[in-house]
């Protein structure tokens, strides 16, 4: 179903409202308001963002705004032959994603959403986008609203004593992926059975080729009508729904890792994590970080260190 987005101000908003006041009908969950034309049905979001969707959307938003702002984005060429049709964007669809994996502390999260096409306009008002440009508030709450929408979704956590035991045994973090997100989606292919979507998007951490070589090696193979893509959330919002649901886990893994501990857990790899490493390794001992880290990662020698230089 064709669709446009605008994202017009507080005074527009009013105007709108007010301009569709005879036209006006129950709102979905989180939205300002609803109308519904000849042509269309305009939903308002506290985004500021308002979503025209039906026959013919363009002849409403255009007395709204400009659509040259809401252009869909340059096709992209081909880079190899699991490279997605433009048109799936637009389409019901899968998309996988993951998080935690640049991440010293708390587990590796893979989460595969199934959106259909009429949810993808909805989806972008209530602001849905690749879940790093987004505070750990605004995906909690979007992951929130995403669930109340009743979105199917499969999540896979990876906790750190597994994972370390996978990476002891010669796995790569690669194949870890690999394998985390293949579940997800075989998970949720069955929840969503019989119903097809019409494809499903990795967003790629891989080649396509080295991703199936680390399926074989555990007796599968890939799933039907898969594609990979680079940045692949920034194109597709089954991917960007996918990417939030994976992050707000990841957020809860390492808050309840804060509450276990009480002591301060930070994210990424940096010199900060490193002190509160070596924290961990004074209070519990340094066998403690294989509950709750990636112990190859440097930062555990740099943490030994630390505790050794301290009086």
């Amino acid at each position: 179903m064709p669709q446009v987005v605008l994202k017009l101000s507080k005074k527009q908003l009013t105007d709108i409202k007010k301009h569709y006041e005879s036209s006006l009908k129950n709102p979905p969950a989180h939205a300002l308001f609803a109308a519904k034309t000849q042509s269309c049905t305009i939903t308002a979001y506290p985004s500021g963002k308002v979503l025209f969707q039906g026959k013919n959307p363009e002849a409403e938003a255009g007395k709204w705004g400009s659509l040259a702002e809401v252009k869909s984005k340059a096709s992209t060429k081909p880079v190899h032959r699991y490279h997605p049709p433009n048109e799936l964007f637009a389409q019901s669809h899968i998309g996988s994603d993951e998080a935690g994996t640049g991440d010293f502390f708390g587990p590796i999260t893979v989460a595969a959403a199934y959106v259909k096409e009429h949810q993808i306009g909805q989806l972008k008002a209530i602001g849905v986008k690749d879940s790093k440009h987004l505070a750990d508030r605004q995906i909690t709450h979007l992951a929130r609203q995403i669930i109340e929408m009743k979105i199917p979704y499969s999540l896979m956590r990876l906790n750190n004593a597994k994972y370390n035991e996978w990476q002891q045994r010669g796995w790569s973090q690669g194949k870890m992926k690999t394998i985390l997100h293949d579940k997800a989606l075989e998970a949720l292919l069955a929840k969503i059975a019989p119903e097809k979507p019409a494809g499903i998007l990795v967003d790629q951490f891989s080649q396509p080729d080295v991703y199936q070589k680390h399926l074989m090696s555990q007796g599968r193979k890939l799933q039907e009508n898969i594609y990979f893509m680079t940045k692949a959330e920034s194109y597709s919002i089954a991917v960007a729904v996918g990417s939030i649901i994976a992050r707000s886990s990841f957020v809860k893994a390492m808050n309840q890792i804060e509450m276990d501990t009480g002591l301060p857990i930070p994210k990424g790899a940096s010199a900060k994590v490193d002190q509160a490493a070596a924290k961990i390794i004074e209070v519990y001992g340094v066998e403690k970080l294989n509950e709750i880290a990636k112990v190859h990662f440097a930062n555990k020698e740099k943490a030994k260190k630390l505790v050794k230089k301290q009086p």
